[in-house]
């Protein structure tokens, strides 16, 4: 895996906030997506009438309505039938109870890089198959390929990328609080403060999924460790009882342990889930003026009145040391069987002809290199996604991804939970870093 320098990936960051900053319009989910699937095949698929093929993935409402429409265009296309199959949170462990049970999936979306390593070191996942790997090759860069290799082989596609170092804004309520979007920490809070005194409540937080909680430190880590630090973090190669860990949790702990700056307090934010979180944001009469979320947040946006680009717009995620974060995330198709129809949709979302279906449908990021940019519909996602693109390997994933699941990617258990304590309680700080390494020492071994 190929990492990016901080300032490289503060430079993406930066071109794509002067879009969505900077445009107007647009609906994040208004187009039907024609125009992208008329568009001339970019790859050949084979003929699989009478075959089923069953994918797993964790996405629900209109993230799995997008995807649904991706999928209808394999079936179209080789009269194969494709059975989606939600997977809910705990995606490792939903596929390890299938294949116990001698009936996993056909094909699975991953998140964690760590999930990814644990299946191809058991032997579940298989490798990608020549017109995949062909299709991979030409259209990814070698970053986002390596993500998706373990031992010198190439396993999985990256077909949704996201940049999860975004904070959301309701524009209407920075308008009346007379705010502007803040560049570092310290702007960040002193916003969050007169907006609370306007009368909203600043930060929406959806702490019951405990993956956004990650986001919210990895930010944090990130911009005030250094990528150094981060990537020693990320594979245990330091405690997470080191000082640059305590410094971290105590400037996240300036946000969660400030009275009045969390929509429904603490305890409400453990009780919010990711979507909730962003809507409550950007209905009517908003529970919460900024919501911190990846670009995919644009489709819990569009299930409200809030138009993406004027009701609702982005900054980077505030700089905490001298430059702001850049951590990217994705979800990566492997195949769990090794059959004609499972290769045959891994080449399909390896291509441009994929991408494109989801991408004008809104809150959808690819770094598919081929993908032509006018898909996307509007500026703001025209934006990320070229920048995305233009970053080639220079980029930083997602650490919990990273991790072995049962540390970084359960519910319930390991940094999920331990960061859930902490929100409960932001003062517990050294309590909430020996949890981390003891769970961490277990999950990594070391």
């Amino acid at each position: 895996m190929r990492h990016a320098t901080l300032r490289t990936a503060t430079a993406l960051v930066a071109v794509g906030a002067l879009a969505l900053t900077g445009c107007g319009g647009g609906s994040d989910g208004g187009s039907d997506g024609e125009h992208s699937t008329n568009r001339k095949p970019t790859v050949s698929l084979p003929k699989l009438n009478g075959q089923t093929l069953q994918v797993t993935a964790v996405w629900t409402g209109p993230e799995r309505e997008n995807f649904t429409k991706v999928l209808a265009e394999f079936e179209k296309r080789t009269g194969a039938k494709v059975e989606f199959v939600p997977s809910g949170d705990d995606m490792a462990g939903f596929i390890g109870s299938k294949v116990a049970g001698g009936g996993a999936p056909d094909v699975a979306m991953l998140q964690q890089v760590g999930v990814l390593q644990e299946f191809a070191k058991k032997g579940w996942v298989k490798p990608l198959g020549p017109a995949a790997k062909k299709e991979l090759s030409k259209n990814f860069s070698k970053g986002w390929q390596d993500l998706g290799s373990y031992g010198g082989k190439s396993y999985g596609v990256y077909f949704k990328a996201s940049n999860k170092s975004l904070v959301w804004y309701n524009t209407k309520a920075f308008e009346n609080a007379g705010v502007s979007e803040p560049k570092d920490w310290k702007g960040f809070l002193k916003t969050a403060r007169t907006l609370a005194d306007s009368g909203v409540e600043p930060v929406s937080v959806g702490g019951a999924d405990g993956w956004t909680l990650t986001d919210w430190f990895e930010n944090v880590y990130l911009s005030q460790a250094g990528p150094e630090k981060y990537d020693q973090l990320a594979k245990h190669e330091i405690k997470w009882t080191d000082p640059s860990v305590k410094q971290a949790l105590t400037t996240l702990g300036s946000l969660f342990g400030a009275k009045g700056l969390l929509a429904g307090g603490n305890a409400g934010a453990l009780q919010t889930a990711f979507p909730q979180s962003v809507t409550e944001t950007f209905k009517d009469e908003p529970k919460a003026a900024m919501v911190s979320s990846a670009d995919f947040a644009a489709a819990n946006i569009g299930q409200t009145k809030a138009k993406v680009g004027t009701d609702a717009k982005v900054f980077p995620f505030p700089a905490v040391g001298k430059e702001s974060p850049v951590v990217t995330g994705g979800d990566v198709a492997v195949a769990l069987k090794d059959n004609k129809a499972s290769q045959a949709l891994l080449t399909f979302l390896a291509s441009p002809d994929a991408a494109r279906i989801w991408a004008a449908q809104g809150g959808f990021v690819s770094a598919n290199k081929k993908l032509d940019p006018s898909v996307y519909p509007n500026a703001v996602f025209k934006e990320i996604g070229k920048a995305l693109v233009a970053a080639g390997d220079d980029f930083r994933f997602d650490m919990s991804d990273q991790a072995p699941a049962s540390f970084g990617g359960k519910p319930g258990q390991g940094e999920w939970k331990a960061l859930q304590d902490f929100l409960k309680n932001p003062k517990d700080i050294a309590g909430t870093q020996a949890q981390l390494e003891k769970d961490a020492a277990t999950s990594f071994g070391n």
